[in-house]
């Protein structure tokens, strides 16, 4: 019975402000509008990099697995060199980041 009692004292201390009024005084006099062209720009930019990140992994996978398969058509061992197993961590860890990156929404 005591949580029946303070429900209704958290809502009453709850204020909402207009947003030209929580804003904060460094923010000048012009209201900051959601979807502002400002965050549209910071928003492209930031899917722009994402864009050239996920370019620049694919591009170092792609050199990974071509010395790979190099290294694995030269070599017919059963057992895997320390560089060749080092690779294959790379690329793992660059798929991982690449699949990251792509889900990614700005």
């Amino acid at each position: 019975m005591v949580l029946f009692a303070v429900a209704p004292m958290v809502r009453a201390q709850q204020i909402h402000l207009p947003p030209a009024v929580s804003q904060s005084q460094g923010m000048g006099n012009v209201p900051v509008a959601p979807g502002d062209d400002v965050q549209k720009k910071q928003a492209a930019a930031a899917n722009q990099q994402r864009q050239l990140e996920i370019r620049r992994d694919t591009e170092k996978m792609l050199e990974l697995t071509s010395e790979l398969k190099d290294y694995l058509v030269k070599n017919d061992q059963t057992v895997m060199s320390l560089d060749a197993i080092k690779k294959v961590e790379q690329i793992e860890k660059l798929a991982h980041g690449v699949k990251s990156k792509m889900k990614q929404l700005y």
